[in-house]
């Protein structure tokens, strides 16, 4: 059963910059695809950025230039890496995966596997 933690979330004032991390275990597949999801109050969970097993990145326009998504296989963990960071991007931030061979979406009902989120707060 795969299993995803998230860090590293906090309190930052607009301009600043934080790195989510992310760790994935219980999995067998190699190829899978991972990405970072944030839930906005009151909105609708969106994807930010996406990354797949051959290093294919996909980023929401909302965060383009200003985040960065990397995958460290053999630590088997994620990180989002937010600068510049704006108010409107408060939210819960989530990591998921599914096993996939193919580019990854940004479409959050893509994923199977879940964490538990990090909030972020950029006032």
């Amino acid at each position: 059963h795969v299993q995803l933690v998230e860090s590293g979330g906090g309190q930052v004032q607009a301009g600043g910059s934080l790195r989510l991390s992310c760790v994935r275990s219980g999995a067998i597949s190699n190829n899978y695809c991972v990405g970072w999801f944030r839930q906005r109050p009151g909105k609708a969970r969106e994807g930010v950025a996406s990354i797949d097993s051959d290093g294919t990145i996909s980023y929401a326009n909302s965060v383009k230039g200003r985040f960065t998504i990397s995958r460290d296989n053999s630590k088997n963990t994620l990180y989002l890496q937010m600068n510049s960071l704006k108010p409107e991007d408060t939210a819960m931030y989530y990591c998921a995966s599914y096993d996939s061979a193919y580019v990854c979406p940004l479409d959050h009902q893509s994923y199977l596997y879940w964490g538990q989120g990090t909030q972020v707060t950029v006032s």
